[in-house]
């Protein structure tokens, strides 16, 4: 068995290098060999597919997306874990480490350099306070991405597939879903990961789509009505979106549009589908012609 498919073999090779899990940085690695699997099968990697790895802590997925991948570029953003990375990773001529934060790095400078034109996967174990940054980064700037495997905590697997008119539904919903489609991979107790975080995480895949399933003539009112909507959900969507400084319309001017469109002027925006808050904004869009 892989030294580091085990909560006392990661330990043991985080002492060998005298490093401490950092709680700060949201330090939590996986050990659990049926979840690697079943994070690798996910994202469906074959010889010519490179890989851009977000957070590989130990190295241990980074030991098995080398295994079957063309490539792998590994970031981390904590130095004091590179020595023990890359001598964790050093069998394989097909893995890069660098050491950077993500939320730093030129995207498209690194796809350029470093994969040459390929298909390119991300897969990541996520620090969960940092989590959407990380992912609308990735799906806003997107280089060349054709899907993203994460490792999220489950709350916020929870938000990303949720639907209208659920708790869970908000602003990141629809706004990941604009980008990508996103499906359930599979949970992960807290017994997976060295140390155990105090909650229970999931792994989702985003395919990456080519153009939106929307069609938005103005993508900038149209995420302005999602933050608006989003930012007072308790209120009415035409109070909401009314009051919004984005928002170059006023209450009469939505009210009308809601009404054309069928939608009752006290409904709140967090009822209202993707598809729903692409009609609101093309319609108000006209009202400018």
């Amino acid at each position: 068995m892989d030294k580091l498919h085990s909560s006392k073999g990661v330990r043991k090779t985080m002492g060998e290098h005298g490093l401490h899990f950092q709680k700060s940085l949201g330090q939590n690695f996986l050990t659990d060999v049926t979840v690697l699997e079943q994070i690798v099968d996910a994202a469906k990697l074959d010889s010519d597919t490179c890989v851009l790895e977000i957070g590989p802590g130990a190295g241990t997925l980074t030991r098995e997306l080398a295994q079957n991948a063309y490539r792998v570029v590994a970031v981390e953003i904590d130095k004091n874990l590179i020595p023990m990375l890359s001598e964790n990773t050093a069998e394989f001529d097909n893995v890069k480490i660098i050491n950077q934060d993500i939320l730093k790095t030129d995207l498209k400078k690194l796809f350029k350099e470093e994969f040459c034109g390929k298909t390119v996967k991300v897969v990541a174990n996520l620090p969960y306070y940092i989590t959407t940054p990380i992912i609308m980064k990735l799906l806003e700037e997107n280089p060349g991405i054709s899907s993203i495997v994460i490792m999220i905590q489950k709350e916020v697997a929870e938000r990303l597939t949720a639907e209208a008119g659920t708790k869970a539904y908000g602003a990141i919903t629809l706004s990941v879903n604009y980008y990508s489609k996103p499906s359930f991979v599979c949970l992960v107790p807290p017994d997976s990961f060295v140390p155990p975080p105090k909650v229970w995480s999931a792994v989702l895949k985003l395919d990456v789509l080519e153009n939106p399933p929307v069609e938005v003539k103005d993508e900038k009112l149209f995420f302005n009505l999602i933050k608006a909507a989003f930012g007072q959900r308790r209120k009415t969507f035409i109070n909401s979106a009314g009051n919004f400084s984005g928002i170059a319309f006023d209450k009469e001017d939505i009210k009308k549009v809601l009404l054309k469109l069928g939608f009752s002027e006290t409904a709140r925006g967090e009822t209202f589908s993707l598809v729903n808050f692409s009609q609101i904004a093309n319609e108000l869009s006209d009202l400018n012609l």
